[in-house]
C-alpha cells in the first residue's frame, strides 16, 4: 500500500484509526528489546546515535505490534521507562464516612455495578472534598498503576499551563518555533502555535498505525528517535489553525516543546511541578530511547487517584491547597472548544450541545459505529471530561463539586451492549442529596 497524496494518507489514517487508537493512545506495552535499550529506570543518559541499532529497535517494535494486531502473540512490555516520582508522602484523599456522604448509597451501588459490568479496574467518586466511593476490581488496588492512554493529553495540557505560570512560555499563542528552531524557516510549521499542540489544529497528518514498516505514520511513534522524525519529517498537510485532526504526533510535540522551553526533562517537570504539589503518587512514562524524549501523547502509568487529583485541580481552577499552579483563566481556556470542533478544548472535552453519538477523534468524519453513545444529555451543562481509548474517563462537574473516574479495559461490545458516556455521571448526579432550596444545575443543552 502506497500513500502518495495528503488525501490518500488521510484515508489510510482513518482506515486504521480504530486500531491505532488502541495502540497509540493505550499505553499497552511493546517489547523494545534490542541494541541500545536499557532496563526501565536507566534512561537518564542519552546513548550515542547508532542508526542501525535504532532501526533494529524500531523494526522489533513494529513487528511485535503487527503480530498483535493479527492475534499472534501479545504486547508484553515496553522499555525504556522513566520514573515520574510522586510526592514523598502521598496520602489518600479523605474518605467520607457513610453518615457524611452526599450521594445516595443506591446511586453509588448502581455506578459500582455499571463499572464492574464494563471491565473497569477502578471507580472513584469524589464530591466536595471527600471520596464517597472507591472500588477496585480484579487484582487492582489503590497502589496499582494504570496505562493512561489519552488521559496523558490533559496532563500535558496542564503541564503547558504550569510552564505558562512559571514564565517559561509567554502565551498559548506563542509560536512553537520560538523553541523548535528547525521550524523557523518553514512556511507552515512556523505558524504552529502552542495552543495548536493542545487543541489538535497543528495541521499535521492524522497519525495511526499503517501496514508497512517504512510508513512515517509508524516511524513517528515507534522509532527510538520519533521526536526527531516528527520535528523534521512529519507532514503538515493543512494550514495550522484551520482544521481539527486528532493526532498523536501533535500531542507528542508537547514533550519536545516543554523540554526545550524549560530545560528540564518531561518526567521531572511533571513530577516536580504537578504531581508533588498535588500530593499525588507517581509512576512511569514511556521514553523513546535511553535518555531520549518521553511520549506525551500517551503512555503514563499512574495510580487512579493521581488522575482523580488532576480532575480536582481543574475543578478548583488550577488551585491546590491555596496554591495557584495554573494561571488564572487557564482552565476556562482548556474548556473552550474551537470553531473546527466545539467538543474539544485544550486536551479535554467540554460537554457542548447534546448529541446522541459523538465522534471523539474526528466528529465530522467518524463513522456512526465508532461514535460514543450518550443516551441522554448530561445533567450538568458545565461537565467536562478527560477521555482516553477504551473509555479511560474522568468526569469533572464544577457546579456539583464532583469528579468521577473510571479506568480499565475496553468495555464489552455486542448487541445491546456498549459503553454509555452519560450513564455514570448522570447516575451519580441523580443520587446527590440536596438541601431545601438547592436546585440542580442547568442540564446540557440540546442542539
Amino acid at each position: 500500500m502506497t500513500l502518495d497524496t495528503a488525501d490518500d494518507r488521510r484515508r489510510a489514517a482513518r482506515m486504521f484509526v480504530a486500531v491505532a487508537a488502541g495502540f497509540v493512545a493505550s499505553g499497552a506495552a511493546l517489547s523494545a528489546a534490542g541494541p541500545g535499550i536499557a532496563n526501565p529506570g536507566t534512561s537518564n543518559v542519552v546513548t550515542p546515535t547508532d542508526p542501525a541499532a535504532d532501526e533494529a529497535v524500531y523494526l522489533e517494535r513494529f513487528h511485535r505490534l503487527e503480530q498483535a494486531f493479527k492475534g499472534v502473540g501479545a504486547l508484553e512490555y515496553y522499555e525504556p521507562l522513566e520514573p515520574v516520582p510522586g510526592a514523598a508522602r502521598s496520602r489518600p484523599l479523605p474518605l467520607a464516612t457513610p453518615a457524611a456522604r452526599t450521594i445516595d448509597a443506591a446511586a453509588l451501588q448502581e455506578a459500582r455495578e455499571y463499572a464492574a459490568r464494563n471491565n473497569s479496574r477502578a471507580l472513584i467518586v469524589w464530591r466536595a472534598g471527600r471520596v464517597e466511593e472507591a472500588s477496585y476490581f480484579g487484582d487492582a488496588t489503590a497502589g496499582s498503576t494504570f496505562p493512561s492512554r489519552s488521559l496523558a493529553k490533559p496532563m500535558s495540557a496542564v503541564a503547558v499551563g504550569r510552564a505558562l505560570a512559571l514564565g517559561k512560555l509567554r502565551s498559548l499563542d506563542q509560536p512553537v518555533s520560538d523553541f523548535v528552531a528547525e521550524w523557523r524557516d518553514d512556511p507552515r510549521r512556523s505558524k504552529i502555535l502552542v495552543r495548536h499542540l493542545l487543541d489538535m489544529r497543528s495541521g499535521f497528518l492524522p497519525q495511526a498505525f499503517a501496514p508497512t514498516a517504512g510508513d512515517i505514520l509508524n516511524r513517528a511513534y515507534l522509532h527510538p528517535r520519533h521526536d526527531e522524525i516528527i520535528v523534521r519529517e512529519y507532514p503538515v498537510v493543512d494550514e495550522p489553525g484551520t482544521r481539527f485532526e486528532y493526532n498523536n504526533a501533535t500531542a507528542e510535540m508537547v514533550a519536545v516543546l516543554l523540554e526545550r522551553a524549560t530545560g528540564r526533562r518531561y518526567a521531572e517537570f511533571l513530577s516536580t511541578e504537578i504531581l508533588q504539589p498535588l500530593g499525588a503518587a507517581g509512576g512511569e512514562v514511556w521514553v523513546n530511547r535511553p535518555g531520549g524524549v518521553a511520549h506525551s501523547g500517551c503512555c503514563l502509568m499512574l495510580p487512579a487517584e493521581t488522575w482523580l487529583r488532576l480532575g480536582i485541580l481543574l475543578l478548583q481552577d488550577g488551585v491546590w491547597n491555596g496554591r495557584r499552579l495554573l494561571p488564572a483563566g487557564y482552565v476556562a481556556q482548556m474548556r473552550q472548544g474551537t470553531p473546527q470542533n466545539p467538543y474539544y478544548g485544550l486536551g479535554i472535552y467540554p460537554s457542548g450541545p447534546y448529541v446522541a453519538r459523538r465522534g471523539f477523534a474526528n466528529p465530522e468524519r467518524e463513522p456512526e459505529a465508532r461514535r460514543v453513545l450518550h443516551s441522554e444529555p448530561y445533567l450538568a451543562a458545565d461537565l467536562f471530561l478527560f477521555d482516553g481509548n477504551a473509555n479511560q474517563v474522568v468526569y469533572v462537574v464544577p457546579s456539583e463539586q464532583l469528579v468521577i473516574l473510571r479506568v480499565g479495559e475496553a468495555p464489552p461490545r455486542g448487541p445491546g451492549r456498549e459503553w454509555d458516556n452519560a450513564h455514570l455521571p448522570n447516575v451519580v448526579m441523580r443520587g446527590i442529596r440536596r438541601g431545601p432550596g438547592k436546585a440542580p444545575p442547568p442540564p446540557q443543552p440540546r442542539t
